[in-house]
């Protein structure tokens, strides 16, 4: 394969696309092909035949914010900001760009401010030194096509293929380059240069750890797309840029992203712009009264949803994906060695009838440039004076993890929460409300996980579990009301094993989403086996300006199904109207639609960055659910039939805030509950 691949590149065959896998780093083939491309980058940075352009370019920045235990949903979107933009360029390497049109819109409350050249697209391929944020995030990093790049790079040919745009297919060499050193500031990522004439077509990449200047970064992705203009020079395209930042000060489940995609076309050659044109920065703006009187085609929202910001979102993470196979995965990763953090906010201080008040501290550490993450926390319960624990070891490659795990904490039987833990903590404390029923589990194991693409995984799990049945710690009482018993889920020990496969969404730019989860579970210990079948799915269909979301869950367990992993339903989280976790057994399923219908209402602004929002969603919905095949020896019996709940939700100050109101259709009793959108659970 290697002979062939070198002789395809020493002919420089320009034919049909031709798959070519090996990776032979810095071999003279490909030493040849990339000082071809070298070279005419320099020529087209002396071309006389274009003096200078003015193009267009339409473009969306994105602000989103992500949360979660190893982020598996989708990042939420907090703002977004539509520009239209006039370039300019003139030989040897002038730019201009000004902001002609800007409007925005506010998801959720946010402060974020952009540095300029995020709101600018790259011209020239970045030049020879790339800087980003004004030169706060990334800072002169050597081009992989400057003059001096052979110094500082390794390359290596892995593909032949063919790229298709709008004038017509192309077929290109994709050329893999990394630093030759690893400590170097420099970036990880693809080149696809033009098999006849080494024009550079595509530039995939991020930057190696030491180029991020911010502490914040975890990485930065780039994909910047040329189409040839007037049938003769390579200019920008399309482009896609993503930044992605971590907390500031701790370690939390919490990402914040910046996402920018543009559209370059309407390209005039050699116009004669004037030398005054290009004064003062780079990118300007005009003044306020200018942009909002710019004529957009569209509004706003139909800008949006036209967008193909959807397959943006694929593209960027099947391009990380692959830029980190080409190094570990540490060299990748901007973040700090070690941090101080926990999983939650609630792991540093949190308060339920069983621990009491339960004060924690945990952190991360990436030793060895951080191709392993090592994450522990311990907390220490002041009323059932139990200390808790978990340390999580982790190594990722691309789409693979494999992680290791030990842990002795207090949990909830149900997998998933019906309420935030912060919310849980004060209504246990002031009212006497514990939402939840505990166990103290502790439990090792070992899990791999496999991505298949950016929305479906697949996890396999096998170790061991205790589960140990605890009481409402004596002496302690709310400040009104009082505790109710927490029930015996004495369960014992068991080996056991899970296989996990989920689908997450698919971000907001798609209008239609499909969620869900299948986990079957097996464990055998204490003289006996149990099988245990769990899923959930959502289904969401836009119908005339409305949303239409079909929400299921349910499962099954076999006879020798233990107390801590049966299935309770009724009240908070479940059928709101119903007394809460009335029912139980070893199968249950919940079967739930709404109608999301957005309400304009007036909005009220507290300062420049927080509002009640301009729109309410009011979400009436119809509930079913059953229990059937209760435990002997546990509180919960069967709900005797399908339990129906009729009510409306309420979303409302930008949808931080869901109310929601049930009412039992077979006992006629109202409930209603109150906390933050579930989407920020995750990180409370």
């Amino acid at each position: 394969m290697g002979r062939i691949l070198r002789g395809v590149v020493a002919l420089h065959l320009a034919t049909g696309p031709v798959m070519l896998r090996a990776q032979t780093w810095n071999d003279e083939p490909v030493r040849q092909l990339v000082r071809r491309g070298i070279a005419r980058r320099m020529a087209v940075l002396g071309d006389s035949g274009i003096q200078d352009y003015a193009a267009r370019a339409q473009g969306f920045v994105f602000f989103l914010a992500q949360v979660g235990e190893e982020f598996r949903e989708p990042p939420r979107l907090v703002k977004t900001d539509q520009l239209s933009l006039e370039v300019y360029w003139k030989a040897p390497g002038a730019s201009k760009q000004r902001i002609v049109g800007r409007r925005d819109r506010v998801d959720l409350p946010t402060d974020i401010a952009y540095h300029r050249d995020h709101l600018g697209i790259v011209q020239n391929n970045f030049g020879d030194r790339i800087r980003l944020g004004d030169g706060h995030e990334v800072r002169d990093v050597l081009h992989p096509l400057a003059s001096q790049a052979e110094e500082v790079y390794d390359y290596a040919l892995i593909d032949s293929l063919a790229i298709r745009l709008p004038q017509r297919l192309v077929s290109v060499y994709e050329v893999a380059v990394r630093p030759n050193t690893p400590a170097t500031a420099a970036i990880v990522g693809s080149l696809f240069l033009d098999a006849s004439s080494a024009e550079l077509v595509r530039l995939r990449f991020t930057f190696s750890a030491s180029a991020y200047l911010d502490a914040t970064i975890e990485d930065i992705t780039i994909v910047l797309d040329n189409g040839l203009w007037d049938a003769r020079f390579w200019l920008p395209r399309h482009q896609e840029i993503e930044i992605r930042r971590r907390t500031p000060v701790l370690e939390l489940p919490a990402r914040g992203i910046i996402r920018a995609r543009w559209d370059i076309d309407q390209y005039h050659f050699n116009g004669g712009l004037p030398e005054r044109l290009f004064r003062g920065p780079e990118i300007v703006q005009l003044p306020l009264a200018e942009l909002e009187a710019y004529q957009w085609e569209e509004t706003l929202d139909e800008a949006m949803r036209t967008s193909p910001e959807s397959g943006a979102t694929v593209d960027l993470e099947e391009a990380r994906t692959a830029l980190g196979r080409l190094v570990s995965r540490g060299t990748l990763s901007g973040l700090s060695a070690a941090r101080i953090g926990a999983g939650s906010v609630s792991d540093f201080l949190h308060y339920n009838r069983v621990e009491g008040l339960s004060p924690g501290l945990g952190g991360v550490v990436r030793p060895g440039g951080g191709l392993l993450e090592v994450r522990g926390w311990l907390g220490y319960g002041l009323s059932d004076e139990r200390l808790k624990g978990r340390v999580r070891i982790t190594h990722a490659g691309g789409a693979r993890t494999l992680s290791v795990e030990a842990a002795r904490e207090i949990r909830d039987l149900l997998d998933e929460p019906v309420i935030s833990r912060v919310l849980n903590s004060v209504l246990a404390q002031e009212l006497g409300d514990d939402f939840g029923d505990y166990i103290l589990l502790e439990r090792a194991g070992v899990e791999v996980g496999y991505r298949l693409g950016s929305v479906v995984a697949v996890a396999a799990e096998a170790g061991w579990e205790r589960a140990s049945g605890v009481a409402v710690a004596p002496l302690l009482t709310p400040a009104t009301g009082r505790f109710r018993p927490n029930p015996d889920l004495e369960g014992g020990d068991f080996a056991v094993g899970r296989l996990r496969v989920e689908r997450a969404g698919q971000g907001f730019g798609f209008d239609r989403q499909i969620t869900g989860q299948v986990v079957v579970e097996a464990g055998r210990g204490e003289g006996v086996e149990f099988v245990r079948v769990s899923g959930r799915a959502r289904f969401t269909v836009p119908v005339a300006g409305t949303q239409w979301v079909v929400s299921t869950r349910g499962g099954w367990g076999s006879a020798g199904l233990p107390r801590h992993r049966l299935f309770v339903l009724g009240g908070r989280g479940t059928l709101v109207g119903e007394p809460f976790r009335a029912w139980g057994g070893r199968s249950a399923a919940l079967a739930r639609v709404d109608l999301r219908i957005p309400v304009p209402v007036p909005e009220l602004r507290f300062g420049p960055w927080f509002s009640t929002g301009s729109h309410v969603v009011v979400a009436p919905y119809l509930a079913l659910g059953w229990a059937w095949r209760p435990i002997p020896g546990t509180p919960w019996p069967g709900t005797g039939g399908a339990r129906p709940v009729a009510g409306v939700a309420l979303e409302w100050f930008q949808g931080l805030i869901r109310t929601e109101f049930g009412f039992s259709l077979r006992d006629g009793e109202l409930g209603v509950t109150g906390d933050v959108r579930r989407d920020f659970w995750g990180i409370l």
